[in-house]
């Protein structure tokens, strides 16, 4: 294990065109199927977990645990185990055959610190699966983009309360990995425009932290050129928004987006506070912003790929995906 990506030569890097890409769609699962959950990022609650893989195993689902989803870092009480470690449980799913899908246990922070952890040669030549999870998982959504050229889901974790305990997310969730068809048109009661307009491009993104986090790193994507762009958050203050919005536009990320859909900002601030940052850092693009479509860290959300053609219309509040998430 251990792809020491620091060492890439300029050769060796990943390419990417300088707009999105339509990326390779793994297989929709089907029942009896065996898949992994592991925690590439903070620790996990072992009753949340338990409560989340019976979940999975009532989908009719064969599940099995990362060898360390449940360690804890001897000295940095924030992560689930070593780095090494939860690589190498994420790794290994990935490039086992008998695997269909990884689910990722929950968020909070350390994914980013996985990525010169992993073996992408190996994990490129590995057939590919849907790779689920939120938020700080974002990180690995941007690599598995632009190192293995795969599409993956952005969308509830197994042991967390927004899977655990939240029937609408997770039916939502279990419906796009089981019957991506029926999950086509996504929209949100409450979802308005911000500024009006239609536009089609590939599904980028995720959580706004870990977006502007990437920037100059070598395996997240480096604009958002051609892509409808989903942002969301959790826990930060109006500037601190403010400030990482302005950190992508000022390193040209935004340039040549298509259209913008904004998810959830719980614990952010008063929304209507939130909604005027927002506003006033993204409309000037001149694309159709999408507000509130509900996504993120909010109860009953909606699970979205990523790597896929879509269309968002702010007029009708929706995002109609071209192609199910899954093939």
């Amino acid at each position: 294990m251990g792809g020491d990506l620091g060492g890439l030569g300029t050769a060796e890097r990943p390419e990417w065109t300088g707009a999105a890409r339509e990326l390779r769609r793994p297989h929709r699962l089907r029942p009896g199927q065996r898949v992994a959950v592991v925690a590439p990022a903070g620790p996990v609650e072992p009753e949340l977990l338990e409560r989340g893989v019976a979940a999975l195993r009532s989908w009719g689902l064969d599940v099995v645990l990362g060898k360390h989803v449940l360690d804890r870092h001897p000295a940095l009480d924030y992560l689930a185990g070593r780095d090494q470690d939860r690589a190498a449980d994420l790794e290994r799913a990935w490039c086992d055959p008998e695997i269909a899908a990884v689910f990722c246990a929950r968020g909070g922070y350390g994914s980013q610190r996985l990525l010169d952890h992993l073996d992408w040669a190996a994990m490129a030549a590995a057939e590919p699966k849907p790779m689920i999870g939120s938020s700080d998982v974002t990180a690995l959504h941007g690599a598995f983009a632009t190192r293995l050229g795969v599409a993956t889901v952005f969308g509830p974790m197994v042991a967390t309360r927004a899977f655990a305990a939240d029937e609408v997310a997770a039916e939502h969730l279990r419906r796009t990995v089981f019957t991506p068809d029926e999950t086509t048109v996504l929209r949100r009661d409450g979802a308005v425009a911000l500024v009006a307009g239609r536009a089609s491009g590939v599904l980028l993104g995720g959580n706004l932290s870990l977006l502007a986090a990437g920037v100059g790193d070598c395996l997240a994507p480096p604009s958002a050129a051609g892509a409808l762009v989903l942002l969301e958050d959790v826990g930060e203050d109006p500037y601190r928004l403010d400030r990482m919005l302005t950190q992508l536009t000022r390193a040209g990320w935004f340039d040549g987006v298509r259209g913008i859909a904004l998810g959830s900002w719980v614990d952010c601030a008063p929304i209507e506070v939130v909604r005027s940052v927002l506003a006033e850092r993204l409309t000037p693009y001149g694309v159709p912003v999408l507000w509130e479509l509900g996504f993120g860290h909010c109860v009953g959300q909606l699970t979205v790929p990523l790597g896929v053609r879509a269309t968002l219309d702010a007029d009708a509040a929706t995002l109609t995906l071209r192609e199910p998430a899954l093939r």
